[in-house]
């Protein structure tokens, strides 16, 4: 017998204030205040236009949510990025694939073991796939290859600040493009590196 569900009518709605309280756990408060910063907004603007962007993409993926949040209670703050890559994004993971995810970060954060530990403690999963983060600082202006080459042919962002990750992947796509970067196969692995 199935039973209905049906909701009781709303009451009437009073006009919204305007307010609104939102509790944020700190690591991610100090990531949209750092984002805000680097816009030169107040933290209030900040939130409302990227509440107000168009649809809300895979922020709104509990997932991708738990990705972000884990990065940022690592690195607060500095989280430049974050980019899903390699057989998950192009859609051919095997069923024990993990998911690659590059997590872009400032250059005052030192890319060591014990970050990759840190993550280690409590990882998030990806649709019940392990998350394999790799750590990286932002690129410099010409790509020189490496993981930059294989994020720009398949990643999908799914946060930055100041589109510093897609302005960079635009740039490692047009350097491949142009024939500067190459993929080269080693050991069944690929890696890009500049054209001889």
């Amino acid at each position: 017998m199935a039973v209905s569900r049906r909701r009781s009518p709303a009451p009437a709605a009073t006009p919204a204030s305007g307010r609104f309280v939102l509790r944020l756990p700190p690591a991610l408060h100090a990531s949209l205040q750092g984002a805000a910063r680097d816009l030169d907004l107040s933290l209030n603007e900040y939130c409302v236009r990227c509440l107000a962007a168009p649809g809300p993409g895979l922020a709104a993926d509990e997932h991708a949510a738990a990705i972000l949040g884990r990065a940022t209670e690592l690195a607060g703050d500095a989280v430049v990025g974050v980019v899903v890559y390699g057989s998950w994004a192009r859609g051919d993971a095997a069923a024990s694939s993990d998911v690659d995810v590059l997590i872009v970060v400032e250059r005052r954060i030192a890319l060591t073991r014990a970050l990759y530990r840190a993550w280690d403690t409590a990882p998030p999963v990806w649709h019940g796939r392990v998350v394999d983060p790799h750590f990286v600082h932002p690129p410099p202006e010409r790509s020189t290859g490496g993981v930059w080459g294989e994020v720009a042919v398949d990643g999908i962002v799914l946060f930055e600040r100041e589109l510093r990750i897609s302005s960079a992947l635009v740039r490692t796509r047009r350097d491949i493009a142009a024939g500067r970067l190459v993929r080269r196969i080693v050991h069944g692995q690929p890696y890009w590196t500049a054209a001889a």
